[in-house]
């Protein structure tokens, strides 16, 4: 794996939407997914102020051990199907795409039973990022996990958040620590507006943190929590954190990077994923993508 830290990329993005999804009664997984991925996608990536936006999926079937939980520690049971992040240079742009992304709220009725909005007005914080590749698109090639963690009230819990996770991400066996710190989640102001789906949380998760967390595989995560390090932050877990739920990833996609559609925000994913299997880079040259892109 990569000893390069590549965490400098996320720094362009100055605002943020962390949104927690989970796929309509009805919709079978395979087609939410492709849906999710290359039509709701392909619209979403075409709104002006959009600056990044990635699609990371998740496995219902693969959430056990995922992440140790302490004692006194209660479990987010909440049954989701992925996460979206939306990121924006500047305050202005968020604004705009907010505006023009009412067509794409209409849109998510097709797919979502329920669809969950976090703002971040200062963004996220990526600690590091060993990845070469910026425009993942396709399976996860890593061992990733989105933990939701309720932080417990008061300012205490956010900066312990802030020291353990520095802490572990400085470990040899940390392939990428991202952490979000949203504004509590309001059910009296539900977002995003999408008419006809559900925008309601439980206590544990309004007042919600995450952390995506990638090892290079399950037996690296496992040795890792057996350490010492981990076993410090498990110890004062119970202090800060009131409930815990841990989510695989299986797919990660990648639409917008740097205010650029990439070429699965442009095409639909599974569209990029052919053109690189079959190394078709005329599918790339700058004439093929403007006669998409000014579409």
């Amino acid at each position: 794996m990569s000893t390069t830290d590549y965490s400098a990329r996320d720094k362009a993005v100055k605002h943020n939407v962390y949104a927690s999804v989970r796929r309509r009664h009805g919709v079978s997984h395979e087609r939410f997914a492709n849906y999710w991925r290359d039509v709701h996608s392909t619209l979403c990536s075409r709104l002006p102020g959009l600056g990044f936006y990635v699609q990371q999926h998740f496995d219902r079937e693969g959430g056990a051990n995922l992440w140790p939980i302490a004692a006194g520690v209660s479990r987010i049971d909440a049954v989701l199907d992925g996460s979206a992040e939306l990121g924006f240079a500047n305050a202005e742009d968020q604004a705009i795409f907010a505006e023009a992304g009412k067509i794409l709220y209409e849109d998510e009725h097709n797919l979502f039973g329920e669809a969950i909005a976090y703002f971040l007005p200062n963004g996220s914080t990526t600690l590091v990022d060993r990845e070469e590749d910026g425009q993942r698109n396709g399976p996860d090639r890593l061992h990733r996990i989105h933990v939701y963690m309720s932080r417990r009230p008061g300012d205490d819990a956010t900066q312990w958040l802030r020291d353990s996770s520095a802490d572990l991400a400085s470990l040899d066996a940390i392939q990428k620590w991202k952490l979000h710190l949203p504004e509590p989640y309001d059910n009296a102001h539900p977002a995003p507006p999408s008419p006809d789906v559900d925008h309601t949380v439980g206590p544990d998760r309004l007042n919600l943190a995450v952390a995506e967390v990638a090892f290079e595989n399950a037996r690296v995560a496992r040795d890792f929590f057996a350490g010492t390090a981990f076993k410090k932050v498990l110890s004062t877990q119970a202090k800060h954190v009131d409930a815990i739920g841990a989510y695989l990833v299986s797919g990660f996609y990648t639409f917008v990077r740097d205010g650029i559609a990439t070429p699965a925000g442009i095409r639909g994913s599974r569209q990029a994923e052919l053109i690189d299997t079959l190394g078709a880079v005329n599918q790339l040259m700058p004439a093929v993508r403007k006669r998409f892109v000014r579409a």
